[in-house]
This record gives structure tokens, C-alpha cells and sequence, in this order.
């Protein structure tokens, strides 16, 4: 029986390599989003439960860099997922890809590498984000979002920001300001994902898009997490 188990744990072990081993470089990134969220999650003073609730979309950007050009200018690559539905009440949908890039995200994160999380809070960032390439601070407004118990306290910034986000680099995590970056819809990405061209809006608020088998970690996640949008604009019937 043992020698049994033995083989379908080294055939499963197997299959998994040569799965992971037909992924593209964009479908690895998107398997890394999930990775990410559930880690960021998993710590006691991260992410407040009731902004995630809150929140219409979420973008996962891992290991953002800095470039060896121009003071803190910065690029990274990621996904955006949005709760589906006309009022964005309903389940988490597929994930489009996106990109960072430009500006300061400043020496607060500091290191090589770093995860960013941004919480997308209204119809308004949403619709910039979904529409074209938007430099956060003027097109959308973002803020270092609250972490842990200080939710509670929110301030009017945290409350009139369209956009929350959070930083997670050796081992810390924090709020962070964005200000001067820009981000646009990957487009080429999602094709690399999906298999053919397609848009983030059209990926986005499709009711029926089936999330690719790389980007179910992720949607898994925050669905397990944030079922439903708890917001009082989302629940006006």
C-alpha cells in the first residue's frame, strides 16, 4: 500500500512540474498575486478586515523595483481584481493584468523588492483605472492606508482616498504614498494569461469571464476573505 502512495505522490509531484514548467512568464506572475495576497493576509496587524470589505477592486503588485535610472523612480507588474455586478456587490471576478510605473514610492519601503496592495474604494478610482494610464495622486487620489486596529481611527484622508495603499518589504508592512506613480492596464499581459487580446474593462465587468486556472489562488483569497462588499453604497438595494 505504502509503495502505492509513494508513486501517485511522485506522479502528482510530477505533473505539477511540468505544469508549472508550460506557464509563461505573466501567468507565473499572476500564480505570485495569489501567493501574496494570502500572505499579506496571514499577518495579525495587516490589512484591516473592514476596508478589504469595503473595497470594489484590489491590484497585487509583487516585487515592485527600483530602477538604476533617475532618483526612486520605480516599476512593477501585477493584477486587479473587482467584485462583479452593476453596484460591485457580488463575488470577486477574473483578474486583468496591470503596470506601475514612474514616480517615488520613497525610502519608507526601502530594499530591492517590494509587494504593494492597493485597495480601489469607489466607482470613481475604478473608472480611472479602468479607463486609461492614470497618475495616482492627480487622476485618482490615493493615501498610505491604516493597518491593523487603526482602522478605527480612519482619518478624512484614509475616508476621501480612492485609492488605500500598503507596502510589504523585509518582512514590514505599512501604508505607503504612491503619489507621481502611474498605472495602466497591461494589456499585452492579459493576453499572455487569457491566450487572446483582450481589454481589462472587457475582462473586468464581464459577468461571465472564467478566471484562468493561475489566477484562482488569488480570487480564492480574497473571496474567502471578503465574500461580500460591505460598504453602505453597495448595499442600497
Amino acid at each position: 500500500m505504502k509503495r502505492y502512495l509513494v508513486i501517485a505522490m511522485c506522479v502528482a509531484l510530477s505533473a505539477g512540474v511540468v505544469y508549472a514548467a508550460k506557464l509563461n512568464k505573466e501567468q507565473k506572475r499572476l500564480q505570485e498575486c495569489g501567493v501574496v495576497m494570502q500572505e499579506v493576509l496571514n499577518v495579525p496587524d495587516s490589512i484591516p478586515k473592514d476596508l478589504l470589505e469595503k473595497a470594489e477592486c484590489v491590484i497585487v503588485i509583487p516585487s515592485v523595483r527600483k530602477l538604476a535610472f533617475g532618483v526612486g523612480a520605480s516599476y512593477g507588474r501585477g493584477a486587479m481584481v473587482c467584485r462583479k455586478g452593476v453596484k460591485f456587490n457580488g463575488s470577486w471576478g477574473a483578474p486583468a493584468m496591470y503596470a506601475l510605473e514612474g514616480g517615488s514610492i520613497g525610502l519608507q519601503i526601502g530594499g530591492e523588492a517590494t509587494d504593494l496592495i492597493l485597495l480601489v474604494m469607489n466607482d470613481r478610482g475604478m473608472e480611472s483605472i479602468l479607463s486609461s494610464k492614470v497618475k495616482l495622486g492627480a487622476d485618482a487620489s490615493v493615501a498610505g492606508g491604516p493597518k491593523g486596529r487603526d482602522a478605527s481611527a480612519a482619518t478624512d484622508a484614509w475616508m476621501r482616498a480612492e485609492i488605500l495603499s500598503y507596502s510589504r518589504s523585509r518582512g514590514v508592512f505599512a501604508g505607503v504614498s504612491l503619489e507621481g506613480s502611474t498605472l495602466r492596464p497591461d494589456d499585452d499581459a492579459s493576453e499572455q494569461v487569457y491566450g487572446r487580446a483582450i481589454k481589462a474593462k472587457d475582462i473586468v465587468r464581464s459577468e461571465k469571464m472564467s478566471v484562468p486556472a493561475t489566477g484562482r489562488h488569488l480570487v480564492n483569497t480574497l473571496q474567502k476573505s471578503a465574500p461580500r462588499n460591505e460598504s453602505e453604497r453597495a448595499s442600497i438595494k
